[in-house]
Order: structure tokens, then C-alpha cells, then sequence
């Protein structure tokens, strides 16, 4: 389930660390997006 989350957030949320966003300036719906895809990915590493 992790991996189809992982790779449907990849087509929908934009990449912030391609756009060199400083996470001191990000806004909190930019954070709620990192904070998603980080969880998302590392479930999905891990549920093999």
C-alpha cells in the first residue's frame, strides 16, 4: 500500500529539495507536504 502511496505523491506533490526550499522559510502547508512523503517513503522502504 506504502509503495502505491509513494508513487502517486511523487506524480501529485512537487519536490521541494529540487527547488532548494530553505525549511526555515517553508510555510506549515509545505511542512504538512514534506512530513507526508517522509512517513509515506519510509513505510514503504521498510513494508517490504
Amino acid at each position: 500500500m506504502f509503495k502505491i502511496l509513494a508513487k502517486i505523491n511523487k506524480v501529485i506533490f512537487p519536490s521541494y529539495s529540487k527547488q532548494r526550499l530553505d525549511l526555515a522559510k517553508a510555510t506549515k502547508l509545505q511542512k504538512a507536504i514534506i512530513a507526508w512523503r517522509y512517513y509515506v517513503t519510509i513505510n514503504a522502504l521498510e513494508k517490504k
